[in-house]
């Protein structure tokens, strides 16, 4: 409990820092998922968009953006046939209004949808450090 209650996402870390500097870099258009783990069990829903956002990335509308997209704990081991029916309807939606790249902050969740499709599915500190 004691190094959980010292712990904190980057997400937190940035959303109070000064970011101006990355602020001026021309911005792809992107369908950002916002993985289990940061809208359920970290309960920061919203935090890395408000970053994306901020710094100038146009972010698309994803319809259902609670639903898993099939990564999560033993899904894609234990139910595969699951795990890919919730990975197609998770691409559907972060594909639906064409953006350019899919961000996430999961490694898991970005291999899971990468595998999925030929659009470009990269975390989001990724496309900071561009």
């Amino acid at each position: 409990a004691r190094v959980a209650a010292c712990a904190r996402d980057l997400g937190e870390i940035l959303a109070g820092e000064d970011l101006t500097a990355l602020e001026s870099r021309a911005r792809p258009r992107l369908a950002f998922h916002s993985p289990c783990t940061l809208q359920h069990g970290q309960n920061l829903g919203g935090v890395v968009e408000g970053i994306l956002a901020r710094l100038g990335f146009e972010l698309m509308s994803v319809s259902d953006p609670h639903l898993c997209c099939g990564s999560a704990g033993s899904y894609s081991i234990l139910h595969p046939v699951l795990a890919r029916r919730l990975r197609q309807d998770k691409l559907r939606a972060l594909t639906r209004d064409s953006p350019s790249v899919i961000a996430t902050a999961n490694i898991g969740c970005l291999m899971h949808l990468q595998s999925g499709t030929d659009l470009p599915v990269r975390h989001w500190v990724e496309l900071l450090a561009d």
